[in-house]
Parts: C-alpha cells; structure tokens; sequence
C-alpha cells in the first residue's frame, strides 16, 4: 500500500476550517489553511528527515471516508513527502540542483544543520493514505468510467488544496495539489504532482480516485508521465502555440507526456 498509518507526530487533525458535507453514507472534507510557520516546520523536517519546500501546507488536506465501513483516503502533504526519495538516488544531477541547496542551506539555518541529499524537486508518488485495517484496493482492469464524469450532472461540492510548492531556486516550479468535485452519484478526485524544471525536465504524476456513492465502488488510477524539456517545447512550437506561456501550465501539456508508469486499482465499500 502506498500510504501510511496515522499516527505520525505531525499530522492534519480535526479543524474548524474544515469543509464537509455527507452524501450517500461518505463524508467529503477538505481544508486550506496558510503555510506552515517556523515551530511546526521544525517538527516536520525532524520526522520527514529532509528540508521541506519553500511553502508547506501541512494542516491542508482532502478525505473521503466511508462512514458505515469506517474505511477513509486522505491526501496531506506530509505523507507525501514522506514518499520523496530521501537517497539521493533520484536527484537531478544538473548544476541548479547545488544552486538550490545553497539556498535551502541559508534559508533553514537553525533548523536543520546540512541538507542531505535527497531528490530536491520533491517528485512524490503518492497516492493518499488510507485509514483502515487494511486496504480495500486490488490489482484492477476496471477503468474510471469517464462517460459518466462527462454527464452535465450539478456538482454538489468543489474545491482545489494546494499541498505545498518549490520553485527550484528560481530554475522552474514543483507543487503538488488536490481537486474534488462531487456530484449526486458519484465523485472525482486528483491529485496532481508538476514538476518544471527549465532546459531540463517536465513531469506529471497524477492520483486520480473515483467513487460511485450507490455501489460503493471506488476506482485508484495511477499516471506518471515526464519527458525532457526541449523535447516538449519543440513540439509546442511545432504546434504553433508559446512555449513559455503553455509549460506553465500542466493542462497544457499533460497529453504531449509519454507515458512511464500506470496502475489501476479497484475495491467496493459495503
């Protein structure tokens, strides 16, 4: 399973700030609260073991939980950083890379000593942590039904929660964010990593969970997709469309991304 139990030091909690509503026996909650000051900051680079991004959103977060079943998918930023290779292993060997660690050194003095190597555009694979005795996802041929998502059905609730956000010592972006919007059958939630760094790379993994209120059918989609910088400025211009203005924007591209990893699962809530 990709997640985690809850019983880190540092985790969302219950807050006034929190939007829900109940529909059909699950209960959809999200929270957007401002970035992370000093003293929580240090709580969770001490149990994440690597310097957090620029801005941190921790108390922010997305749920869906099933009442009857007790079954819950939550997506927050700690958890997420918590999947950032903390090797090395993965890091971009480009010369931003001791830019932006030389930044992050005077940026955080006092909190944490050396930055140690670790995959500084915080690319996450993270696709929510769930709340339960064990997970209710299976290997699955079943694809989100898009069909039905593309009805003109009203949209009962709606809302987008940043998770945090790093701009690469001024070199590109990385941010991680969620969506949900529901619907009276059935709802759709992603979350998205993007990943720009200039000349160099693009990348998007995206975690998309699907549930139909009625059956309690809940679908887990997995996309990652990256390819090199220029090869996806070319094709833009090819396209005829501004490069600049367009990689800003991870709509823009998503489609013109090959394809390097996928996986689908699929469970059923009683």
């Amino acid at each position: 399973m990709n997640g985690h139990s809850a019983h880190d030091a540092y985790a969302p909690s219950a807050n006034p700030a929190d939007r829900s509503i109940l529909q059909q026996g699950f209960r959809i909650t999200t929270r957007k609260l401002p970035i992370l000051k000093a003293e929580p900051i240090e709580r969770m680079t001490a149990e994440l073991g690597i310097a957090p991004p620029e801005m941190i959103f921790g108390d922010n977060l997305i749920s869906l939980e099933h009442l009857k079943s007790g079954w819950k998918i939550e997506f927050n930023a700690l958890h997420a950083l918590d999947r950032v290779d903390k090797t090395g292993n993965s890091m971009l060997q480009v010369a931003h890379s001791k830019e932006w660690q030389s930044s992050r050194e005077k940026k955080h003095e006092g909190i944490t000593e050396v930055v140690k190597p670790f995959d500084w555009s915080y690319s996450t694979d993270y696709k929510g942590t769930e709340h339960s005795k064990s997970t209710i996802f299976e290997p699955s041929d079943t694809a989100i039904p898009l069909e039905l998502l593309r009805r003109p059905d009203p949209i009962i609730f709606f809302d987008e929660v940043m998770l945090y956000e790093d701009e690469m010592a001024d070199n590109g972006i990385t941010l991680l964010s969620c969506k949900l919007r529901a619907m009276p059958a059935r709802l759709l939630l992603l979350c998205r990593f993007f990943m720009r760094l200039d000349g160099v790379m693009l990348r998007i993994r995206d975690t998309r969970v699907y549930v139909d209120f009625e059956s309690g059918e809940v679908i887990r989609e997995y996309t990652a997709r990256e390819d090199k910088y220029e090869v996806i400025r070319q094709k833009l211009a090819m396209q005829g469309r501004d490069a600049p203005a367009q990689l800003r924007d991870p709509n823009n591209i998503v489609d013109l991304l090959p394809v390097v990893d996928k996986s689908l699962e699929r469970g059923v809530l009683n």
